[in-house]
C-alpha cells in the first residue's frame, strides 16, 4: 500500500506532482528507487525542474460553444513570446478552452481547492456510505476513493482530456512541456454558460462540444 510519507519523499527528490508520485510508486510497487526512475523516464522530472522558471508570456484563449451557450476565457502561459505566438502552443491553449466548456471543471488545480469545500464533501460522502449500510471505518475508507473521483470532476488538470480520454489535462501540459522545451502553466479560466442559475432544460453540453469536434 502507498503512503503519504513515500508520496512526500518522492515530491521531495523529483519535485513531480502528488498524483504522478502516486501512480510512480504503485507502479514500482512501492519501490522508491524505481519510482525515481520511472519519473525520470517518464520525463515528468524534467518538466518539474521547471516549474520554477518565469512563465511571463502566453496569451487568453478563447472558446465560443455553438449557438453561443457556453463561452470560456482561459489564459495559458510560457516563457517567451515566440511560443506565444506558435501554432502549437495556440492549439494547445484551444484544446484546453474546449476542454473547460466540455467538463465544466471549477479550479486548475487540487490545491486550489480550499478545504472547506473538500470537508463538506467528505461528509456527504460519509453520509452516503453509510447510508449503503457500510460501518463508519469502511465508509471512511471508501470517502478516499469517491475523493480522488471529486477531484476529477471540479479539478481541470486532474480531468480526462475529453478528446483522448487516455490522458489527463496535467498529462496534456506535461507532453507539450516536453515537446516546446519550456514551462507551459494552466493560470486560470472563466467559464459562461447561458442561463446559468434560470431554470432551463438540462442539456448535455459535453456531448454538444464532443459531437462538434468529432465532425471537425
Amino acid at each position: 500500500m502507498i503512503n503519504a510519507s513515500d508520496i512526500k519523499e518522492l515530491r521531495a527528490k523529483t519535485g513531480a506532482g502528488i498524483q504522478d508520485c502516486q501512480k510512480a510508486l504503485a507502479s514500482c510497487d512501492g519501490d522508491m528507487e524505481k519510482a525515481v526512475a520511472y519519473l525520470r523516464e517518464k520525463g515528468i522530472a524534467s518538466v518539474a525542474k521547471k516549474a520554477s522558471r518565469i512563465a511571463g508570456e502566453g496569451v487568453v484563449g478563447s472558446y465560443i460553444h455553438m449557438g453561443g451557450k457556453i463561452g470560456v476565457l482561459v489564459e495559458i502561459n510560457c516563457e517567451t513570446d515566440f511560443v506565444a505566438k506558435s501554432e502549437e502552443f495556440n492549439n494547445l491553449v484551444k484544446d484546453v478552452a474546449m476542454q473547460i466548456a466540455a467538463a465544466k471543471p471549477e479550479f486548475v488545480r487540487i490545491e486550489e481547492v480550499p478545504q472547506e469545500n473538500v470537508e463538506k464533501e467528505k461528509e456527504i460522502l460519509i453520509a452516503q456510505a453509510e447510508n449503503e449500510g457500510k460501518p463508519k471505518n469502511i465508509a471512511e475508507k471508501m470517502v478516499e476513493g469517491r475523493i480522488k473521483k471529486y477531484y476529477k470532476d471540479v479539478c481541470l488538470m486532474e480531468q480526462e482530456f475529453v478528446k483522448d480520454p487516455s490522458k489527463t489535462i496535467s498529462d496534456l501540459i506535461t507532453e507539450a512541456t516536453l515537446k516546446i522545451g519550456e514551462k507551459i502553466s494552466i493560470r486560470r479560466f472563466t467559464r459562461y454558460e447561458m442561463g446559468e442559475g434560470l431554470e432551463k432544460r438540462n442539456d448535455d453540453f459535453a456531448k454538444e462540444v464532443m459531437d462538434q469536434v468529432n465532425a471537425k
